[in-house]
């Protein structure tokens, strides 16, 4: 087994997503699905996190990442796609001892996010441990 299957509590925890385009924002629901209070670090943002920033449901900080941002957060999720940044993210989260989700980018994780069924209260989770990520989702398409 290279991972430890854990479903984790995030409610009223703070979590930081580095990026804030459709992959960041896409994380960034399902982060809110499960209660936890994302703040956003990115240069720019799409449009429907900008409406998430409005609406307050989220904290946006339109900047680069710096490696004190990862300070008090129980998760981090790097999705910028920039490999410079995801290296910088993670050796931050290592230092800090933070786990961190580089999406598209195994080799950068501490943490793999799985393809997932939700039918509360009924969760389902289907990992490839990030090896095979087409066939997770045929699975999760099936299971729905």
């Amino acid at each position: 087994m290279d991972y430890f299957p854990a479903f984790l509590d995030l409610r009223n925890r703070p979590v930081l997503i580095v990026g804030a385009g459709d992959v960041a924002w896409r994380k960034t629901r399902a982060l809110l699905d499960a209660g936890a209070r994302p703040m956003v670090v990115a240069k720019s943002a799409n449009k429907a996190m900008d409406a998430l920033a409005a609406s307050g449901v989220i904290r946006l900080e339109r900047r680069p990442f710096r490696t004190d941002d990862v300070v008090g957060h129980w998760l981090v999720v790097n999705a910028t796609g920039d490999p410079r940044v995801a290296a910088e993210v993670a050796r931050a989260c290592e230092a800090a001892r933070i786990f961190c989700n580089s999406v598209d980018d195994r080799e950068r994780c501490t943490y793999i996010v799985p393809a997932i069924v939700d039918r509360k209260p009924l969760l389902v989770a289907i990992s490839t441990a990030g090896t095979a990520p087409v066939l997770a989702r045929r699975l999760r398409a099936q299971i729905e």
